[in-house]
């Protein structure tokens, strides 16, 4: 019988996780199990990756509650020694080298991203943007590349050179050890179910002194972000109220 060499491939050589840190990959998403599996893009390209046992999915289907609550969920459950990555459901993962490149980014950063910025202005309402008519910031403040579109390998975004420290991080991929989320006690703040999570997120980071930064990782946003809504405002003035500015 013939095998295509991709086949014999995973046959032969299947990698496992023996002595290697796991890598959590956590996300909420609204569908079932076996329609998260079958039709969404996180699913899809975790079972391209399957032949890759470091890999260790922690999704929570039909979900109803706020990401910042399953995230930190997951981070307390957690084994101690993992690598945990927060992902949005609607991310295609591009890049079959993903376990090394995110093993590699926290060699040089307590928590790394796709796209980020390096400073932090006040009243801003996203990573990228310089106020709420959603006016973009400087290129030269910007770092990272994310592909958009609702298939894999989408139009690229290239927002400026990678890796660079930054200040603020883009939440469809997060990524940090364990050890460090919980030795510093930076969690998600809960009552950001949604929007502002991960710019809180970056925040409470930096005030524990932690590294943020972009690393080089290919993935495909389905989503542009959902800026403007009630809800987003809502959250934005939460948001406000709680850092100031």
């Amino acid at each position: 019988m013939q095998h295509s060499c991709s086949t014999l491939f995973y046959k032969i050589h299947p990698l496992n996780n023996r002595g290697l840190m796991k890598l959590e990959i956590i996300s909420a998403t609204r569908h079932s199990k076996e329609e998260f599996w079958k039709s969404s893009a996180l699913g899809i390209s975790l079972k391209r990756l399957a032949y890759d046992k470091r890999l260790n999915p922690l999704i929570s289907t039909e979900n109803r509650n706020g990401l910042s609550a399953v995230y930190n969920e997951r981070i307390t459950m957690a084994d101690e020694g993992s690598i945990l990555v927060f992902m949005h459901d609607d991310v295609w993962i591009d890049d079959y080298f993903f376990y090394q490149r995110i093993k590699d980014g926290l060699e040089h950063f307590d928590i790394i991203g796709v796209a980020g910025n390096r400073r932090r202005t006040g009243n801003q309402p996203a990573w990228a943007f310089k106020n709420t008519d959603l006016v973009w910031d400087d290129r030269a403040n910007l770092s990272g590349s994310v592909a958009h579109g609702k298939f894999p390998f989408g139009r690229i975004s290239f927002y400026g050179s990678t890796p660079a420290s930054c200040e603020l991080l883009d939440g469809c991929f997060l990524a940090a050890k364990k050890s460090v989320l919980t030795s510093s006690g930076c969690f998600f703040d809960n009552r950001f179910e949604f929007h502002f999570y991960d710019m809180d997120f970056c925040r409470t980071a930096r005030s524990k002194s932690l590294k943020l930064g972009t690393w080089a990782i290919c993935l495909t946003h389905q989503s542009g972000g959902h800026f403007g809504t009630d809800k987003w405002k809502n959250d934005y003035r939460n948001y406000l109220e709680k850092w100031g500015k």
